[in-house]
């Protein structure tokens, strides 16, 4: 049986199990949920809370001030990062219309979407053929 010194042990274990069953949530949400979008919700939301609380829980139990600013920078990289890469990631399955439009309540991007895609087709007609322009050279 494992025998805890002090009460910040037993925190700190408690933590780390809830953090680990966190991020098991998010994994098992991965896998579950039926579209791109719900899984991208499912795989940041947990995830970035369950790594605090076991961070935490480490925090606890190694009682040490040293190991603060390790644990911070861990923590707010992955709460930097992680909305940026589902945010990338949605986006990306969107406009490569790998989503069922059923399952959205409310489509903000699309009227954004079609604006960008009139102006990049009038873009490419309004530019003349570079290749029409230049001279032919003789070698």
């Amino acid at each position: 049986m494992i025998e805890f010194e002090s009460g910040w042990e037993i925190a700190g274990a408690i933590l780390i199990v809830v953090g680990c069953s966190q991020s098991a949530t998010a994994g098992i949400g991965l896998l579950r949920f039926p579209d791109v979008l719900s899984r991208i919700h499912a795989a940041t939301k947990p995830q970035v809370f369950g790594l605090l609380t076991a961070l935490a829980g480490l925090g606890c139990i190694w009682q040490s001030w040293w190991w603060v600013p390790v644990l911070v920078v861990a923590w707010v990289l992955q709460l930097v990062t992680a909305p940026v890469s589902a945010h990338l990631v949605g986006r990306a399955t969107y406009r490569s219309r790998h989503l069922d439009p059923e399952l959205l309540y409310v489509d903000e991007l699309a009227e954004v979407i079609t604006r960008q895609d009139e102006k990049d087709q009038r873009a490419d007609h309004d530019q003349p053929d570079e290749s029409a322009q230049k001279p032919a050279q003789n070698s």
